[in-house]
């Protein structure tokens, strides 16, 4: 990953990972760091930096592996039937754990919510995810507060976000807290992407 004085974002990547829960944030991101002033920088790595085929087919080549990506500010989380395999993958949630030390921020999308529940980052917090998977969040740990309403829940040092196109306004929010409003309003109009109706104070 290019290192930079700016905020380093990660977006994990794996078999079964859902397209638009990867591509989406990703876009909003190397929007944003097209036209920051924080000269951040956006990649996708996998465990190992091999290529992965995501859940529609599509196969993509991530930019470096766990071990090659650096410390990263922002951890993104995409969600997909390829979580189901790592909710009982002790050596990623473990790898998770450890990650999350270092990394002021994580942030899921869709299920990947339930894999961060997995690995007991979200134990007492509110946290969203799709909306045909809020049972199984609270299955995966019970103590979680599952807000079935917002297409995205902050919590400071996490933040969780509901189905699919959800990602994307929720990778706008990242924005506009690690930048501000006005530079999220910029990225939302570059990418041609209409405010949720219902998601007061959207950038």
């Amino acid at each position: 990953m290019t290192t930079s004085a700016g905020p380093r974002v990660g977006i994990l990547v794996f078999d079964g990972a859902d397209e638009l829960d990867v591509a989406g944030p990703f876009e909003v991101l190397s929007a944003w760091a097209e036209r920051s002033a924080l000269e951040p920088t956006v990649a996708t790595f996998s465990r190992d930096g091999a290529g992965v085929r995501l859940a529609h087919g599509l196969r993509m080549l991530p930019a470096a592996s766990a071990d090659d990506v650096g410390p990263l500010h922002v951890l993104v989380h995409p969600g997909g039937p390829g979580t189901r395999p790592l909710l009982d993958d002790p050596a990623h949630l473990a790898w998770l754990r450890h990650v999350r030390v270092g990394t002021p921020l994580v942030a899921s999308v869709c299920t990947g919510a339930l894999v961060l529940a997995a690995a007991g980052l979200l134990a007492g917090r509110p946290a969203t995810t799709h909306h045909d998977r809020y049972d199984d969040l609270a299955q995966a740990d019970p103590s979680v507060v599952v807000d079935t309403e917002a297409r995205y829940v902050d919590d400071g040092d996490v933040v969780t976000s509901a189905g699919v196109t959800a990602g994307i306004d929720m990778a706008l929010h990242l924005v506009a807290r690690l930048e501000s409003a006005a530079v999220a309003r910029a990225v939302r109009h570059a990418i041609q992407h209409e405010a949720p109706s219902r998601e007061e104070g959207a950038p």
